[in-house]
């Protein structure tokens, strides 16, 4: 058979697939093209103005304990910069309580600030306490939901006001179906060694204050955190061919045939960096098998509001990063002091905050008209935080049906899924390797070395 050029096809551009073809593009040896049906790349990573001041309308920052997306950057050749203020508190009746400065995940490492934090009554601190004692989950069990482990070890109150809303909110809330091992699977790891979380969170909090030099807790680009997927745009340019829509994936002989609506493509191999709902469509024709795991990895709709502030009012936000609330007690899930944390000129004194609205059980306030949110929000803010009862500027931006539910056995769920898809055919994303711009980029690399191989053999075996 005649010699040619391999080909991969990637479906979806935003961070994920715009990566995975941008790593394929640098091998140098195959063809990349990059479908969407959106009219601009980026995914869920853009930024919006607001009052004429620009701010992220997606992901804010990336971990910096997550290398992939500084490496990313690096070799981009995008400056970026640390969060320029930490520390996080919990939303009460009584008002905004801080968490204790020396916490991993939230839990505190020292004993004497659990007994002395307000955030809890008595009564839920010293059940917290038993954790201590506790005996250890039965090695070799299996996953456990998230809110399980919390509750078993350290109690309802702790779980539900003190833990649910900084450990839930990036996976969608409701820490009761969410998977442990997906989520956070240091928390068992810390069981399994320590036979406590609060032991384990002493021992992390020990390893972070040794010579060598922690990394930052977040991270971004200094244009704002688009300019990732904008740059990988720029490289691959004509590669990607945007308002291109992927309607389904058929085999063709040894290759693959994708229905687009632009007309029929082929490629040796396929890249899905979309989420788990529609690969399953897309993936159905030659994937049956998968169909039913996909479905199990729904997605739920959340928002972001941004609320600025005339100028003279940054003073008054609280020192730290911004605040977390228990389910229910206010329109948001937490809100971001973005004029401390991410400072800019423009924003001159301004304060200027981002809120987290919907998520599981809290959906229905994305769909509620922009001025009915903004209002709740500000109202909400001014009777903790002496802030003007409404901002000088304010804008809603909603993500439908954006954050992934990684539910009990999501682990073994994603193993089966790949392990059953046709060779070729490859899926990576938010729904498969983590919620984070980190995660998604880190899922992308390893997919582009997988699908490399997967072209390579076959290329071999053609010319052979």
């Amino acid at each position: 058979m005649a010699d040619h050029r391999p080909r991969v096809a990637v479906v979806g551009a935003g961070v994920t697939g715009l990566t995975a073809a941008y790593r394929l593009f640098r091998n140098g040896t195959i063809d990349v093209v990059v479908f969407d049906g959106a009219g601009r790349t980026g995914g869920q990573l853009r930024s919006v103005e607001v009052g004429g001041h620009v701010v992220d309308a997606g992901a804010d920052s990336f971990p910096g304990r997550k290398e992939s997306a500084s490496e990313l950057c690096r070799e981009l050749g995008i400056e970026t910069t640390r969060a320029a203020a930490s520390g996080t508190w919990l939303w009460t009746p009584r008002g905004l309580v801080e968490y204790p400065s020396g916490t991993a995940f939230g839990i505190p490492a020292d004993l004497g600030d659990l007994f002395r934090w307000p955030g809890l009554s008595g009564r839920g601190r010293r059940r917290a306490v038993l954790d201590l004692v506790k005996r250890k989950r039965p090695t070799g069990a299996g996953d456990e939901t998230l809110g399980g482990l919390l509750r078993r070890r350290l109690g309802d109150e702790a779980t539900d006001l003190a833990l649910a809303p900084i450990l839930g909110q990036p996976f969608g809330g409701a820490v009761d179906e969410l998977s442990t091992e997906a989520t956070f699977p240091q928390l068992r790891a810390w069981e399994r060694s320590q036979g406590s979380l609060l032991r384990g969170a002493q021992a992390t909090v020990r390893d972070t204050k040794r010579p060598t030099p922690a990394p930052p807790l977040f991270v971004r680009p200094r244009l704002g955190v688009a300019a990732i997927t904008d740059e990988l745009d720029a490289r691959l340019g004509s590669a990607v061919r945007p308002r291109a829509s992927v309607d389904a994936v058929r085999r063709a002989g040894d290759g693959w045939t994708l229905d687009t609506s632009h007309g029929l493509e082929h490629a040796d191999a396929i890249v899905v960096a979309v989420d788990a709902p529609t690969a399953g469509v897309l993936l159905e024709p030659v994937a049956p098998d998968v169909r039913d795991d996909l479905g199990r990895i729904p997605n739920v709709s959340v928002g972001v509001v941004f609320l600025i502030y005339p100028k003279g009012t940054a003073g008054v936000v609280p020192a730290g990063a911004g605040f977390a609330a228990p389910a229910g007690t206010t329109p948001m899930t937490s809100c971001t002091f973005t004029s401390s944390v991410w400072p800019d000129p423009s924003f001159g004194s301004r304060a200027v905050l981002r809120c987290a609205i919907g998520g599981a059980g809290q959906e229905d306030l994305v769909d509620a008209d922009d001025a009915d949110i903004v209002e709740a929000c500000a109202r909400h803010l001014a009777a903790l935080i002496p802030l003007p009862e409404r901002p000088e500027a304010s804008a809603v931006v909603r993500w439908p049906r954006a954050i992934p539910r990684y539910l009990l056995g999501h682990v073994d769920r994603v193993a089966r899924i790949r392990e059953r898809l046709p060779a070729g055919i490859f899926v990576c994303g938010r729904s498969f390797d983590g919620v984070d711009v980190a995660g998604c980029i880190r899922g992308a690399t390893e997919t582009a070395e997988r699908a490399l191989t997967s072209v390579a053999s076959t290329h071999r075996e053609r010319i052979g």
